[in-house]
């Protein structure tokens, strides 16, 4: 069996990666089987520097806010702000603060230094701005797809005025508190306001498409692309504030749900923009039904790669990552009868592994699913390992 599963194998790098593909994707999900580790993002880093040159990819998306993306993504273009801003107010979920995405965004910006901007790199979040505890108030993307419409279309198609969206979005402490997030009743989502914002976000996103010859003609295609981000961020967040509204049995089922949905809209976005490596946790990226336990409930729902997948086809690819430890989380050495413990018995400390050739050679009974002490850390379903193109199996997750 050893013998059988060392055949699948090959060293990590971008073209070992490539190499299990029929063609290069559009877009190259890159999963991660938990979050705030370096090391993974490390990794992560490496592929897509190769990528960029070897195969010409020039985005990276990682799971974090897609608004806060922007000053990222300026930064690294045409160096506005400095390194240290974009770190603090440009990634999501505290994860400015990693030195490993601190080193991708200055490689980036490093990159693109004295290049023309066709061979530029790019970064995008495509998460929506979201956090566990609470969701942003809509009011930036907003005001921002309002603003871009305004100063380009005729008053008379605009469903209303700046001074009216102000009055209807009121602060944004009553969207975005943490107690909503419990408590049903805590959430503006469903309040007469909301109700009609939710008309115009709809009405706004409508106007920007039914006028956009026009616009592409009169704008830059980077301040389209912006706009039709807005346009997406505002209806999706309008959507998932009415459902933390909701006190039906199906309300987490549901924010689950649409927080994929943005995800995935994002990522077409990026797609259409030319090849892009992806980068988030593997539930988001995976093709099969994601699965988690929220509120003491069981979910499941269509993860964000799943609903690319059935749009792009062929064109998008999934790679999961797995590992053997991760000590300093207390994930010690995984037992012998797991998919993990058995790559943990083979010699170097990583591989990229041939997924489906990995299933065939473990034969009709899958090996049995591994559990962690972490909730932070998701292994591998044995279940599902010909679903993914390939996986990445990292031995040993040191902490830095």
């Amino acid at each position: 069996m050893a013998t059988d599963i060392k055949e699948t194998t090959r060293t990590v790098d971008a073209a070992a990666v490539m190499g299990l593909l029929p063609a290069r994707p559009r877009l190259l999900a890159l999963g991660e089987p938990t979050h705030g580790e370096d090391a993974l993002l490390d990794l992560r880093n490496e592929i897509f520097r190769q990528l960029v040159e070897q195969e010409g990819y020039r985005t990276i998306a990682i799971e974090s806010d897609c608004l806060m993306g922007l000053a990222v993504d300026d930064h690294v273009t045409s160096g506005t702000g400095t390194l240290d801003e974009v770190m603090e107010h440009g990634i999501s979920h505290g994860w400015g603060t990693s030195a490993a995405n601190r080193e991708l965004v200055r490689w980036m910006r490093a990159h693109n230094e004295g290049r023309p901007a066709s061979e530029h790199v790019r970064f995008a979040g495509f998460d929506g701005p979201l956090e566990i505890t609470a969701a942003a108030s809509p009011r930036q993307a907003l005001t921002a797809l309002h603003a871009y419409l305004s100063a380009r279309v005729d008053a008379d198609l605009l469903p209303c005025t700046a001074e009216t969206l102000d009055r209807l979005l009121g602060t944004d402490d009553r969207w975005t508190c943490p107690a909503a997030m419990t408590d049903p009743a805590r959430s503006v989502g469903r309040s007469a306001e909301a109700g009609e914002l939710r008309l115009i976000a709809d009405d706004l996103a409508a106007l920007l498409d039914e006028q956009s010859p026009h616009l592409l003609a009169a704008t830059s295609r980077d301040d389209w692309d912006r706009a039709c981000l807005y346009a997406r961020t505002a209806t999706g967040l309008l959507r998932y504030h009415h459902w933390m509204a909701d006190t039906s049995p199906a309300r987490l089922t549901r924010l689950v749900g649409v927080r994929d949905r943005m995800m995935a809209q994002n990522l077409l976005a990026v797609a259409a923009r030319g090849p892009a490596i992806v980068h988030a946790h593997n539930a988001h990226l995976q093709r099969q039904k994601s699965t988690m336990q929220m509120g003491g409930k069981p979910l499941e729902w269509w993860s964000a790669g799943a609903l690319v997948s059935t749009r792009l086809g062929e064109e998008y690819a999934f790679v999961a990552t797995t590992l053997g430890t991760i000590r300093h989380r207390g994930v010690d050495t995984p037992p012998p009868d797991t998919v993990e413990g058995l790559l943990y018995t083979l010699p170097e400390d990583r591989y990229v592994i041939d997924a489906r050739q990995l299933a065939a050679a473990l034969g009709n009974t899958p090996p049995a699913p591994r559990t962690s002490p972490w909730f932070g850390y998701a292994p591998l379903d044995p279940a599902h390992l010909a679903d993914s193109d390939g996986i990445v199996f990292v031995k040993d997750v040191p902490q830095r």
